[in-house]
């Protein structure tokens, strides 16, 4: 039992090493019973061994359904090796289930009797038995889960839910009994043939060399048992969570959840996992109806008319709307929906990218969103003129544009957020970045949801007046008690926040450039306007907002354009107002959450950095500040 418990150790660290973008010919192939399984005589390794080679094809077929992984992060090939396709699901996971039940019974023959001394021998062969058992349980259970969520249906994911947790149970045995397995034995210092790593027994790492190609880009150092472990233990905790998505009830929250899903930055598999049981194959060319529907069983453009008409409203989504009466004006809202599937389909699987990855996927979203908003204003000015000739005249104008124009500011703040998250920026070029986000991004995106808020509410009053008159006077006293509803008043007031956030950054990052404490790069080998360039390149094939070039940068950041001399203390006193309006905002809002909290510790911070700032602290220090990104990736607490 020795040898079995370190053989399947060894396969799961294989397992790991293979999930985390490594080759399999590097990996899972170098133990080689998964080469030949059906000729392995001892049952349980047998069993074993099949189940491992199922579920190596299961996560095949998740990550491959999904497409959301890169040649860095999963290297699904397997060099021409099989997977006993002869062998049924059903049969492996049943020939399981048979060692299951054989070493179910060694364990309880071995327990310890009341009364009667625990022979070293049996406590050994008890303690063994648990182990081999654990791991046995563990890889069935996984495959079982595994197979359950891509049945996509709720008896499934209850069925995933309880074999997960048994999941989980079974990690803690197996990390206790990690050093019950056996162990090879380690090279000499030395030996001339000493690797990272001691081999076991039926693994071979270079038995594979030869169909790799002469310089294959990657070494490869297996995990070891506790690491994999560790880690088996981690993607049992993310894939429960993944299950999550299938809570979500609208679009809007659906896409909220992968965004901050993403921000964790989960393994391939869990991403891929969530992907699927919200999109299905939809999005990646399935054919049957059922696989296009989302969760829930509605199509993509259902959901989408769903959440629009949840956002704004439209008067041409609304039950009973006289326009959709014209069948043109019909056949045009329906198009319009038809025409969003593909870059919100696509926007959705941008966030089962890895983070890197995202912010390239940026570039092309925003050109489909920036063609979706002139559909989307040309529906609706059409729109318009046919309600205007109806027999209850209404506007229509920028509805659908609005809702567009919503994604498209998100894409954009995530654009340039993820910059901060990814390392990417120096800190002499805070200061337009946070200048743009203040200026224009936060700006916008205020408005199109202040637009929202106000015509949210203006949809009761066309209902209301169809009724009938004997409840006037009871309306009537309803709209003196009733308050103003405001459904995005906390969403524009954490905006706002962040608007003055990056304004006071703004303002803090200029004031250290004009103290000498920031590190500019040499004139000679620097072009600001190049620079500048680059980081907004993205945005310019985006009409509304329209994108801003350097020269209105230069032209409305000049400092010589204000009428009184700007000095370093004048800009820390600015700044200290912007963080000092950022923290009366957050406080304002009710059942603030974590990353709220973290930001409201950050502008008080800031606020006191730059009061000492402007009160002449280490005014003759030359020393560059240090910006601390631990409680936010972007907003980072600036230290002098």
């Amino acid at each position: 039992m020795e040898e079995l418990v370190g053989i399947m150790d060894c396969i799961f660290g294989c397992l790991v090493t293979w999930l985390e973008g490594h080759s399999a010919a590097q990996t899972i192939l170098t133990c080689l019973y998964l080469h030949k399984p059906l000729s392995i005589e001892d049952r349980a390794l047998r069993a074993f061994s099949v189940l491992t080679l199922k579920l190596v094809a299961l996560i095949n077929n998740i990550v491959n359904i999904a497409g959301v992984y890169e040649e860095e992060d999963f290297q699904p090939g397997l060099y021409g090796y099989g997977v006993c396709a002869e062998v049924p699901e059903a049969r492996a996971a049943a020939a399981v289930r048979e060692v299951e039940e054989e070493l179910q019974r060694v364990v309880k023959s071995s327990r310890s009797r009341q009364g009667e001394a625990w022979e070293p021998l049996m406590q050994k062969q008890h303690e063994d038995a648990v182990a081999l058992f654990s791991r046995v349980r563990f890889l069935r259970l996984l495959y079982a889960a595994l197979s359950a969520i891509m049945r996509r249906d709720q008896v499934s994911m209850q069925e995933s839910e309880r074999c997960l947790a048994s999941c989980t149970e079974l990690v803690c045995i197996m990390q206790n009994t990690v050093g019950r397995g056996l162990r090879p034995k380690a090279h000499k210092e030395d030996d001339p043939n000493r690797g990272d790593y001691g081999h076991m027994m039926g693994f071979e790492p270079l038995v594979n060399q030869r169909l790799l190609p002469p310089t294959f880009p990657r070494y490869t150092r297996l995990r070891t048992r506790r690491e994999a472990l560790q880690y088996l233990d981690e993607l049992v905790s993310r894939i429960r969570q993944c299950g999550k998505v299938t809570h979500t009830h609208t679009f809007l929250q659906a896409m909220e959840f992968l965004e901050k899903f993403s921000e964790l930055e989960p393994c391939v598999l869990s991403r891929s996992i969530t992907q699927v049981l919200y999109l299905g194959t939809g999005g990646t060319g399935g054919e049957g109806e059922e696989d296009c529907k989302l969760w829930g069983g509605q199509t993509m453009a259902e959901t989408l008319r769903e959440a629009a008409k949840q956002f704004i409203c439209p008067p041409a989504l609304m039950p009973k709307a006289s326009v959709l009466n014209n069948p043109q004006a019909k056949t045009y809202v329906d198009n319009f929906f038809q025409q969003c599937v593909r870059p919100f389909e696509q926007l959705l699987q941008m966030n089962g990218h890895n983070r890197a990855r995202q912010r390239d996927k940026v570039t092309e979203l925003l050109r489909e969103f920036a063609a979706l908003q002139d559909e989307a204003d040309e529906v609706d000015a059409y729109l318009h003129n046919v309600l205007l000739k109806s027999e209850q005249p209404r506007p229509h104008l920028a509805y659908l544009g609005t809702w567009v124009l919503r994604h498209t500011l998100r894409l954009m703040l995530h654009y340039l957020l993820t910059g901060f998250s990814l390392q990417l920026y120096a800190p002499h070029e805070y200061h337009y970045i946070y200048w743009y986000l203040y200026e224009f991004v936060f700006v916008w995106l205020v408005s199109a949801l202040t637009r929202a808020d106000a015509l949210l509410p203006e949809q009761d009053g066309p209902d209301q007046s169809q009724r009938g008159k004997g409840n006037r006077a009871a309306r009537h006293k309803t709209r003196k008690t009733k308050k103003p509803s405001r459904p995005y008043g906390k969403e524009i007031t954490f905006y706002q926040a962040q608007q003055h956030l990056c304004g006071g950054y703004y303002k803090a990052m200029v004031g250290l450039r004009e103290a000498g404490k920031v590190h500019l790069p040499q004139q000679e080998f620097d072009d600001e306007s190049v620079r500048y360039q680059h980081r907004f390149s993205p945005f310019k094939v985006v009409v509304t907002p329209p994108p801003v070039s350097y020269h209105t940068f230069i032209t409305m950041t000049d400092l010589s354009n204000f009428p009184q001399p700007v000095t370093p203390s004048s800009l820390y006193h600015d700044a200290r107002n912007h963080f000092f309006k950022a923290k009366t905002l957050l406080e304002s809002i009710q059942n603030p959450n974590s990353e709220m909290q973290a930001l409201l510790k950050i502008v008080k911070t800031n606020f006191i950095v730059m009061k000492l700032l402007e009160g002449g602290h280490k005014n003759d220090d030359p020393s560059p500040p240090k910006f601390d990104f631990t409680y936010h990736t972007c907003f980072p607490i600036i230290r002098v």
